[in-house]
């Protein structure tokens, strides 16, 4: 069988076909395509013509509008506005500032806390040396002071004896 001939059967078959369906407009393809799978309505089927022969312009169809993903982002998008949900940080220019303001004001506070609470320590800790070194210098006294009193208590008592 040779491939360049057409099917006699074939074409038999479809002329049959025609006469049985009767006036039915065949030439049209469109028409026997079930609604669920016929192209969107922005695919270029058939150009449309007008009366003097000149295709109607139209308007080309977004692909944008039918990317699944984005049609996704989208519906994500509106049901976080809905809910009051912030996705994209969109603030004004104010609210910057402030929150900007806010936060050099708290660093500060934080800053000026650490810096108070370590002279806070080093005061103490001086204060508690010099009053290490008080108690110190007081028992050297006392010692001293002991040792003087002996010693003078040996000396009258020589002077006395004399």
């Amino acid at each position: 069988m040779e491939l360049t001939k057409e099917n006699p059967v074939k074409d038999h078959t479809i002329e049959e076909l025609k006469l049985k369906l009767g006036n039915k407009d065949l030439d049209s393809d469109i028409d026997m395509i079930p609604e669920s799978q016929k192209a969107p309505l922005h695919s270029p089927a058939q150009p449309h013509f007008t009366e003097d022969g000149l295709i109607i312009p139209r308007k080309p169809g977004n692909p944008m509008l039918e990317n699944t993903d984005r049609q996704n982002l989208h519906r994500e998008l509106l049901f976080n506005q809905k809910i009051g949900k912030n996705v994209l940080n969109q603030k004004s220019e104010l609210q910057r500032a402030l929150e900007k303001h806010k936060d050099n004001v708290a660093r500060k506070e934080l800053d000026h806390h650490i810096s108070s609470h370590e002279l806070e320590k080093a005061l103490a800790d001086r204060i508690k040396r010099r009053q290490d070194a008080v108690v110190v210098e007081c028992d050297d006294d006392k010692g001293l002071s002991k040792e003087f009193l002996e010693a003078r208590a040996k000396l009258r008592t020589r002077t006395e004896s004399k």
